[in-house]
């Protein structure tokens, strides 16, 4: 039996399509939704930079707290789409600035409503998992946060920011160094 040659590592690709699928991908909802708001943030990297060309993925329930499951969820019509996904992506500018413009998530089986995240980027051999979670008085009480150190929870909650009037939530990215936002693992996730 021949003994097979070792190939180099791949960050992504070649055989996943980790890209913007169409025009408006990280527009969830149309600006002009009466519900619409808005998720914007800079990724950092360790030395404090913004991180140029990281690639997020969000996943949230609908204000409802409903998880959208229907077939074809991440193949919507566009932006204009009236058919809301709680899916989209999101590529960093220049600057490591990124936004969505979607809905606030509603709570899902009582617990705090957040958005879920994951970071693809230069130097990562695997995605990274964090959740966005809304401001809320019930945080301590979440499941989740409350495995989570006391003092490094702030790296997962959102900074409530108005945009034109209308409401809308910083969350910041820093991959590594003292501010570094807390990665979850998931028991089934394939690594």
């Amino acid at each position: 039996m021949a003994e097979l040659a070792c190939t180099p590592g791949q960050t992504v690709g070649p055989f996943f399509g980790i890209a913007l699928s169409y025009p408006g991908d990280s527009q969830l909802v149309a600006d002009e939704h009466p519900g619409a708001v808005r998720l914007h943030g800079t990724v950092y990297d360790g030395a404090g930079a913004g991180v140029p060309d990281a690639l997020l993925e969000l996943w949230q329930a609908d204000g409802d707290g409903r998880i959208p499951r229907q077939a074809g969820s991440l193949r919507r019509a566009g932006a204009g789409s009236a058919e809301f996904t709680g899916f989209g992506r999101a590529a960093t500018d220049a600057h490591g600035r990124y936004r969505f413009t979607t809905v606030a998530p509603g709570s899902v089986d009582g617990r705090v409503p957040f958005f879920a995240i994951a970071v693809f980027a230069r130097g990562l051999l695997h995605r990274l998992f964090t959740r966005a979670y809304l401001p809320s008085p019930e945080v301590d009480a979440d499941p989740v946060l409350a495995r989570v150190e006391p003092r490094r929870r702030a790296t997962l909650l959102c900074v409530d920011e108005n945009y034109s009037g209308r409401v809308g939530y910083r969350f910041d990215i820093h991959l590594q160094g003292p501010s570094e936002t807390v990665f979850l693992t998931y028991r089934d996730d394939m690594r």
